[in-house]
């Protein structure tokens, strides 16, 4: 799912090509893209585009009149730009917005249908989708701890939760946790200090470089290589792979359809989380350390 610093680059390609910009149509492919149906979106047609913002890890298009097309892309949606048509008889392309100046479409991978397309009026419209968590590179560390204190969740939880911090998901906690070195399932509420600070240093780290990082690999072009797995991550997606702090090998916990990745020497004393499933299987044979993991798989 793209997050902060994807979503960021969207918006700022989006602003660049749309703003001043006149939207002539927008055609919705998919019916079940569309979530809202007041104001209706072709109140939106043949109207100037004022402003794009990012609201959370959802895009947000303002026209003339205080009307707000809000696009989440959820975790296949990708945006496309041309200033030529694309072909609308794609099965994959859900909507399409054609401008006095191009073309932008939503396509999303796969079967599942779950990106979604709202239109909402005005700064009410727009605060009744954010979910209210605090914009964690606007943040001040007394309000990063505050809001970090305000339940008592695991840190991959209470980062991961948009009503606690705007904008982070799966990818980026693990990148945050690894540089914080911090345990994923460490409680919120039993965080000292200065392990709030690491965390709050490493969150502003992690977003901000990974913000620069994509606005330089997309120089100036339109993003068409948005993913949540990239080789340069320290430990997201790269389960078996060495950890460039200690080159010892990133571990994973599964559950439903995610995984965290972590480094255990950096993160958890060098002691494995259970993995719900294999755990649950293994029982008291389940490894403790890397080195009885090492010591099971020579069996």
């Amino acid at each position: 799912m793209p997050e902060l610093p994807d979503v960021s680059v969207y918006v700022e390609a989006i602003r660049t090509r749309v703003a001043g910009h006149k939207l002539v149509r927008t055609t919705v492919k998919s019916p079940f893209l569309l979530r809202s149906t007041a104001p209706p979106i072709t109140a939106t047609a043949g109207r100037t585009v004022r402003e794009v913002r990012r609201l959370g890890k959802q895009i947000a298009i303002g026209v003339d009149g205080d009307l707000w097309l809000v696009l989440h892309l959820m975790i296949a949606g990708r945006l496309h730009w041309k200033t030529s048509a694309p072909k609308l008889g794609s099965r994959n392309i859900l909507v399409a917005f054609e401008f006095d100046n191009g073309w932008m479409w939503l396509t999303e991978a796969g079967t599942q249908r779950r990106a979604a397309l709202r239109v909402v009026e005005g700064e009410a419209g727009l605060r009744s989708l954010n979910a209210g968590g605090i914009e964690p590179l606007d943040a001040s560390l007394d309000a990063f701890s505050a809001a970090l204190r305000s339940s008592n969740h695991t840190l991959k939880r209470s980062l991961t939760d948009p009503h606690i911090f705007s904008g982070i998901g799966n990818a980026y906690s693990d990148e945050i946790l690894h540089r914080a070195q911090l345990s994923p399932i460490a409680m919120s509420q039993k965080l000292t200090a200065p392990e709030i600070e690491r965390l709050y240093d490493g969150t502003r780290a992690i977003l901000t470089e990974w913000t620069d990082r994509l606005r330089a690999e997309a120089a100036g072009e339109f993003p068409e290589k948005v993913t949540a797995f990239r080789p340069e991550m320290a430990v997201h997606g790269r389960h078996g792979m060495p950890c460039p702090r200690c080159a010892a090998k990133v571990q994973r916990i599964r559950y439903a359809s995610n995984e965290t990745n972590y480094c255990a020497p950096c993160q958890t004393g060098g002691r494995l989380l259970a993995d719900r499933a294999l755990s649950r299987l293994m029982h008291e044979d389940w490894p403790r350390t890397l080195e009885e993991l090492e010591a099971l798989k020579n069996r």
